[in-house]
């Protein structure tokens, strides 16, 4: 068993960057996928695209960023583009996606699952695929889940102060059904298909602090002010209609005051589940990544809860604020691979380091992961 050591990460600093793409590179909760041996990977992401958002993917040596190839998908309300290298067809008109998971399902068939915006619409849609080019969104108008600004969801089924202009001044057209109250969460969202080919999902969701100013957790410079972030976790039999929550982490009383629980990515190992979970602290406006294991996916242990297991950079590199893992880690070459999305900035927006505001497409390798 290989002893707990944050040192022991080999890090490669940035892959993609705003100078070779312009604008923030994001590839939280999306895929890295190893392309046969060596140094060839696919790595998704989504980038900034005509004033909006739009996912893509890169082919390529990692160590070699300037030889990666770039595929931007061609998005369309009608069929997908069949000439294109990666399209996604019914997707509505100006709706902008961004954190794409590309899952191999069991049956062969490829699907996508990516947040989508638009005025009125913050909401998590699912697209499959037979040959895993051309992809067509199952149906924009009834989502896997749903963030509290969309337009489907009732004001009275999100905490007061969660309901802004999204869905007050969006009207739900009427082909569309209302969100579900447990379909309504945060952001912050992965899925996994299990081996008896069922579905579950890890996502944050918030919740009102019940001591309101008075709350030890509370921070006034939160862009969530008075709001508490944790994970819950939803299950499904084909991974579009979602049953939960079962089951959830939260901090505990042996945690800071101000801690949050931002995202929690998932690895499935023949030892149990791996979780990297978004240690938040509010105070601060940092995000770290902390190691935590579940035999079930419902109850997770955290033996390193006080320890980063992936450190941030120093201030001023890109890393130095917040790291956002990619979906998981992926065993490669002898060595488990973590993707990650680096921050030089604070959550809030308040302040950079190294420069303005930028993210990053970074890489790290470890040899073993410490299960405790």
């Amino acid at each position: 068993m290989s002893s707990f050591s944050p040192s022991a990460w080999e890090k490669f600093g940035n892959i993609i960057s705003p100078e070779t793409i312009p604008g923030r590179i994001i590839n939280f909760s999306a895929d890295a996928e190893p392309a046969g041996s060596g140094d060839e990977w696919r790595l998704w992401f989504d980038i900034q695209e005509n004033g909006g958002r739009n996912i893509c993917f890169a082919d390529g040596p990692v160590r070699e960023p300037a030889a990666m190839r770039h595929t931007r998908a061609v998005l369309s309300s009608g069929p997908a583009d069949t000439a294109a290298p990666f399209s996604v067809g019914n997707f509505p008109d100006g709706w902008n996606p961004r954190q794409p998971q590309h899952l191999r399902l069991k049956d062969g068939a490829h699907r996508i699952y990516f947040w989508t915006r638009f005025p009125g619409v913050t909401r998590y849609l699912a697209a499959d695929s037979a040959d895993g080019r051309h992809y067509m969104v199952i149906n924009p108008h009834r989502a896997c889940f749903y963030h509290p600004h969309d337009r489907a969801v009732a004001p009275n089924d999100v905490p007061h102060g969660l309901t802004v202009a999204g869905n007050l001044h969006a009207e739900r057209p009427a082909n569309e059904p209302a969100a579900l109250p447990h379909e309504v969460v945060n952001d912050a969202t992965t899925v996994y298909q299990l081996p008896d080919g069922s579905f579950e999902a890890y996502t944050a969701v918030v919740e009102p602090m019940p001591g309101g100013k008075n709350d030890p957790g509370y921070v006034a410079y939160d862009n969530a002010v008075g709001y508490r972030r944790f994970i819950r976790r939803f299950v499904s039999a084909d991974g579009l209609t979602w049953n939960g929550p079962v089951g959830e982490i939260r901090p505990d009383a042996s945690d800071p005051a101000d801690l949050q629980f931002y995202y929690l990515t998932v690895t499935h190992t023949d030892r149990g589940r791996v979780g990297l979970l978004g240690h938040y602290r509010c105070a601060a406006q940092t995000i770290d990544v902390e190691l935590c294991f579940s035999d079930d996916g419902v109850t997770w242990r955290r033996p390193y809860r006080n320890t980063p297991w992936l450190p941030r950079g120093r201030e001023g590199e890109a890393d130095c604020c917040i790291i956002m893992p990619a979906r998981s880690l992926v065993r490669h070459d002898n060595a488990w691979w973590l993707f990650y999305s680096g921050y030089n900035f604070l959550h809030n927006h308040t302040r950079s380091f190294g420069g303005p505001e930028a993210s990053h497409l970074m890489c790290a390798r470890i040899a073993e992961i410490p299960f405790g």
